[in-house]
């Protein structure tokens, strides 16, 4: 059915049998009150999109005018091929490797330090430490005989040892009438020999001397989680928060150990901790840090500035020679 004959039908017109007599109908016609399921015809208002002159802001976008308000400085957005974003690529460069050099410096003369202090004979431990003076023997060598307290033992991990995963053992030590209570790291053991009855030979009774390193307490990095001590969960070496729980001082010693593997092989089988060796174990990462930012610098420098104004020049040339 055509749309007009739709039309005709839906207003119950009489049927005309030419178009004018089908408009003559219309404009006579007289349209019955909007029900439903009837077609409505409404005469819609006057559009300014009629117009002839109309203009469309799409085609023609407003004009920013001040308010007379002032407003704050708000966000610099830099647009890529601006002048200040391509000269800050290689001064900013230039800064972050200057900043490394003054690093390099700072580790250098700081592993110095450690290393001087590792080759000096072991101290033996007073019986009362003060807190604030461990930073003056960092990395010191010490000794002290006490009394090992297994049963407040807590492991921290995981931490892995040679592509293995287990936990390290911090232990308090007990020590002679007169000496405060101090944690021993004593080294690292894999996770089948988590529970103690499975490690008898790394539980050793009575008096005992531990050799090792004084350390400054550990600082812990965003992305670690925090330790859970009512479950018995560590994941970081919290010093401060490690010997409230076990009433000791916080005074933190690392056991060491002479580097033979034939040796950590059989702690790892029979569980006794595998302490750590005498040495810094600080990375220095400086110097290539200084290469990359230099390079960085030198290779944005030349990009934005001298390499424009070579092509800019062979262009120039071309162009003189096709003349």
């Amino acid at each position: 059915m055509s749309v007009t004959g739709y039309i005709v039908r839906r207003l119950r017109l009489p049927i005309a049998r030419s178009h004018t007599g089908i408009a003559r109908v219309l404009r006579n016609a007289t349209v019955p009150p909007c029900k439903q399921g009837n077609i409505c015809f409404r005469r819609f208002a006057h559009s300014p999109a009629d117009e002839a002159n109309f203009s469309s802001i799409v085609d023609n976008p407003p004009d920013l005018v001040r308010a007379g308000k002032r407003h704050g400085p708000g966000l610099i957005i830099l647009v890529p091929d601006s002048a200040l974003f391509k000269a800050l690529i290689p001064i900013t460069a230039f800064a972050l490797g200057t900043w490394q050099v003054l690093r390099l410096g700072w580790k250098t003369e700081l592993i110095a330090k450690f290393e001087d202090r590792l080759i000096k004979p072991p101290l033996p431990l007073p019986p009362r430490i003060d807190p604030e003076a461990i930073k003056d023997f960092d990395y010191r060598k010490i000794y002290t005989t006490g009394r090992l307290c297994h049963e407040q033992e807590m492991l921290i991990g995981p931490r892995m040892h040679d592509g293995n995963d287990g936990f390290l053992v911090v232990t308090p030590l007990e020590r002679q009438v007169g000496g405060s209570t101090v944690l021993v790291n004593r080294g690292w053991i894999p996770r089948k020999k988590k529970i103690q009855a499975d490690r008898r030979e790394g539980l050793p009774l009575g008096q005992v001397t531990v050799e090792g390193l004084l350390r400054e307490p550990w600082k812990k990095n965003l992305f670690t989680p925090d330790n859970r001590p009512e479950l018995g969960e560590f994941y970081f070496p919290d010093v401060q928060q490690m010997a409230e729980l076990t009433g000791s001082e916080p005074v933190w010693i690392e056991e060491t150990m002479d580097p033979d593997l034939l040796k950590a092989y059989d702690r790892e089988a029979k569980g006794i901790p595998i302490g750590r060796p005498a040495e810094v174990n600080l990375r220095n990462n400086h110097t290539q840090y200084i290469f990359t930012w230099s390079a960085g610098s030198l290779y944005s420098f030349y990009s934005e500035s001298l390499l424009p104004k070579l092509h800019a020049g062979s262009g120039r040339t071309k162009a003189g020679n096709i003349g």
